[in-house]
């Protein structure tokens, strides 16, 4: 698992004028799969289906990824939140960005070496 800069995939979505936010999202779609150990719908195809369904796939994404995310931590030993919800209502008003970001760092903390 690739730790990612957030601040970096932030403004180059931004500079890009979306196009990096979407290869974030596949790969971000791709790294939970990967961090969870489920073999669930690939990131080119969330993508995919997200755009055939105007983002209502996205958003049901979103929840699931709250989900996986709530999994990841409670195999670290962290308290489990419902953070599907949180990511859902992000999406909906408009701050998917934030919910990518929040979602890497997750990711990232799986990617991080554990000192012993």
């Amino acid at each position: 698992m690739q730790e990612r800069n957030i601040a970096l995939c932030i403004v180059l979505s931004i500079v890009t004028c979306g196009i990096y936010g979407l290869y974030w999202y596949v790969t971000l779609a791709d790294g939970l799969n990967q961090a969870v150990g489920v073999e669930d719908t690939s990131g080119g195809m969330v993508l995919l289906f997200t755009i055939i369904t105007c983002g209502i796939y996205g958003l049901y994404w979103c929840y699931k990824a709250g989900e996986k995310v709530d999994t990841i931590r409670q195999r670290r030993g962290e308290g489990g939140s419902n953070n599907g919800i949180v990511y859902l209502i992000l999406t909906f008003i408009g701050l998917g960005i934030v919910t990518y970001a929040l979602i890497q760092n997750e990711l990232n903390k799986l990617a991080e070496p554990t000192a012993y």
